[in-house]
C-alpha cells in the first residue's frame, strides 16, 4: 500500500479534487471516502483484511459533469492503476467480441507497467552508467596495459573476454600488446570523451550497435473466435521459441543512448518480482470505470431478441463485480477488492432497470449536478488545467501571450450554457466549442501574421463578436432536418 495514502484525509483528497473538478461535492466526498476504506482495510487485522469488501459507487448524470474526470483524478491520487472501459463495447459470452474479463487484464497490464516504470526509476543511474561505458567502448574501444587486466564491462561490436575457469584463462588482448604510454594517451583519450558525452558535445554523432530484433509474431488462427488469453498466451509461447536475434543499427549516439537504455534497465530489473507486487498493487489499489452502464439497461425490462442481449452483459459483469479470480498472463489475480466506479446518464433507462443483482454490486449511488453558468465561469478561470490556461500554454510556446479580461470568461461561459439549453447538454465539454470559435482565427495566424512577442487580449466586446454568429446557426439549427 502506498505509504502516502496515510496522510491523505478525506477532506484532503477532495480538496485535491477541487482543483481539477468544478463542483459535484456528493461525487467527491463519496470516491474520497472509498479510497480513505482502502488504506482503513490494509490498516486492519488479516482477518478483517478478508472480509471488508469496497463499496462500489454507481455514478448518474448527463455527459461532460465530470464522472470520469472524478474517476481518473482519485486513481492519480492514491497512485492506484486505473482503467476505463465502456460497457456498450461488452458482449455476452458466446459471443464474438470483447469479453468482460478483459478489463481485468487491461488494469493487470497498466498495473504491470506502472511498477515496471517504478522500478526502471530505481535502476536509472545505474543504467546511465553503463550505458555511458557501453557508447564510450564503441568511440574509443579501451586497451590494457598488461596481460593481467581483464576488461569489466561488454563492448559493443567488440571481442569480449569472459572469465571462465574451465578454459584458457590467458588474457587475450583486444589489440596487439600496447606500450604504457599507448595505454596511458587511450585512457586520456577516453577520459575526455567521457567528459564530451557527458556535456552533451556527441550527440549527433553516428554510430553502430547491436539491438535486439522484434520477436513478436503475426498469428492467425483458423477456425472459430479464441479469448484474448488464449491469443496472448500462444504469441508468448512461439515468440520465446523463436530464437533470440540482434541487428546492427546505424544512428546518432542521442538515440542509441535512449535504446541500450531501455534494454539495460530492462536488464537491472527483476521481472517475476514486478509481477508479482502488479498482482498485489491491481488487487488491493486497482481501480475501474465503467462508463456508458446505461446503455446496457433494459428500458423495457427485456433481454432483448436473437442477438446480444443487455441483461446477458449485466450477468457477465456480475461475478467480476463480486469478486472472483481471473486469469491473465501474468497469473490469476482476484477482484474481490478492486474499486469498481460505474457511470452513465440514463436518459432513457433508470438505474432500476439494470438486474437486481447487478444494483446490489454498487450501494452507493451519487447523482452529479448538471453544470450552471456559473460553473462554467469557474471552470474556464479556477482548475490547474483549465481551457484559459491550456491555449496560454499553447500561445506561449509561440511567443505570443494571451490574456483573459474576467467579463470576457463571464460572456463565453454564458454563451455555452445558452447553447447546452437551447440544443443538446453536453456539459463542460461545450466549452472546447466556444473557445475554439473564438481563438481558431488567432491560432491559424500564428505564427505567419501574427509574430512573437504580441499579446492577445481577449475583452467581452470580442467574444461577443466573434461569438455572435455561432449563437445564431444554433438558434437556426433547430429548423434545419
Amino acid at each position: 500500500m502506498p505509504s502516502h495514502l496515510d496522510k491523505l484525509t478525506p477532506r484532503e483528497i477532495v480538496a485535491e479534487l477541487d482543483k481539477y473538478i468544478i463542483g459535484q461535492h456528493d461525487a467527491k466526498r463519496n470516491v474520497a471516502i472509498a479510497l480513505r476504506n482502502r488504506w482503513r482495510r490494509m490498516n486492519s487485522t488479516p482477518e478483517m483484511q478478508r472480509e471488508i469488501i469496497p463499496n462500489n459507487i454507481l455514478m448518474i448524470g448527463a455527459t461532460g459533469v465530470g464522472k470520469t474526470e472524478i474517476a481518473r483524478r482519485l486513481a492519480k491520487i492514491a497512485d492506484a492503476p486505473f482503467v476505463k472501459v465502456e460497457a456498450s463495447k461488452f458482449t455476452e459470452v458466446g459471443y464474438v467480441g470483447r469479453d468482460v474479463e478483459s478489463m481485468v487484464r487491461d488494469l493487470v497490464e497498466q498495473s504491470v507497467n506502472m511498477v515496471k516504470t517504478a522500478k526502471k526509476e530505481d535502476v536509472k543511474q545505474k543504467a546511465q552508467e553503463i550505458v555511458e561505458d557501453m557508447l564510450l567502448d564503441v568511440l574509443i574501444p579501451p586497451m590494457y596495459a598488461n596481460q593481467n587486466s581483464q576488461p569489466n564491462r561488454t563492448s559493443m561490436g567488440f571481442d569480449i573476454i569472459t572469465d571462465d575457469t574451465d578454459v584458457d584463462n590467458t588474457p587475450q588482448p583486444i589489440q596487439p600488446a600496447a606500450s604504457m604510454s599507448d595505454f596511458e594517451l587511450n585512457e586520456k583519450t577516453r577520459l575526455r570523451f567521457r567528459d564530451k558525452l557527458r556535456n552533451g558535445e556527441l550527440e549527433n554523432r553516428k554510430i553502430e550497435i547491436d539491438v535486439h530484433a522484434s520477436q513478436s509474431p503475426n498469428i492467425g488462427v483458423m477456425g472459430g473466435p479464441i479469448d484474448d488469453l488464449s491469443m496472448m498466451n500462444i504469441q508468448e509461447m512461439i515468440g520465446n521459441m523463436m530464437p533470440k536475434r540482434n541487428k546492427k543499427r546505424k544512428m546518432s549516439i542521442s538515440d542509441a543512448r535512449k535504446i541500450l537504455l531501455e534494454e539495460e534497465t530492462s536488464k537491472l530489473i527483476d521481472m517475476d518480482e514486478v509481477k508479482d507486487e502488479a498482482i498485489q498493487k491491481a488487487e488491493n489499489l486497482g481501480i475501474i470505470f465503467i462508463d456508458e452502464i446505461d446503455k446496457i439497461a433494459s428500458s423495457n425490462g427485456k433481454g432483448g431478441g436473437p442477438d446480444v442481449s443487455r441483461e446477458g452483459v449485466q450477468r457477465d459483469l456480475l461475478p467480476i463485480v463480486e469478486g472472483s479470480a481471473v486469469n491473465t498472463k501474468y497469473g490469476p489475480i482476484k477482484t474481490d477488492h478492486i474499486l469498481f466506479v460505474a457511470a452513465g446518464a440514463f436518459h432513457v433507462s433508470k438505474p432500476s432497470d439494470l438486474i437486481p443483482e447487478l444494483q446490489g454490486r454498487f450501494p452507493i449511488r451519487v447523482e452529479l449536478q448538471s453544470l450552471t453558468e456559473e460553473d462554467f465561469y469557474r471552470i474556464l478561470k479556477e482548475p490547474r488545467n483549465s481551457l484559459t490556461r491550456q491555449y496560454h500554454a499553447m500561445m506561449e510556446a509561440e511567443g505570443v501571450l494571451l490574456t483573459f479580461h474576467d467579463d470576457a470568461m463571464l460572456e463565453i461561459a454564458a454563451i455555452a450554457f445558452k447553447i447546452n439549453a437551447e440544443i443538446e447538454n453536453i456539459g463542460a465539454r461545450r466549452l472546447q466549442t466556444v473557445m475554439s470559435a473564438l481563438l481558431n482565427d488567432f491560432m491559424f495566424d500564428i505564427p505567419d501574421l501574427i509574430k512573437p512577442d504580441t499579446e492577445v487580449i481577449v475583452t467581452r466586446e470580442m467574444v461577443q463578436q466573434k461569438l455572435n454568429g455561432l449563437v445564431k446557426n444554433q438558434d437556426l439549427s433547430q429548423y434545419i432536418l
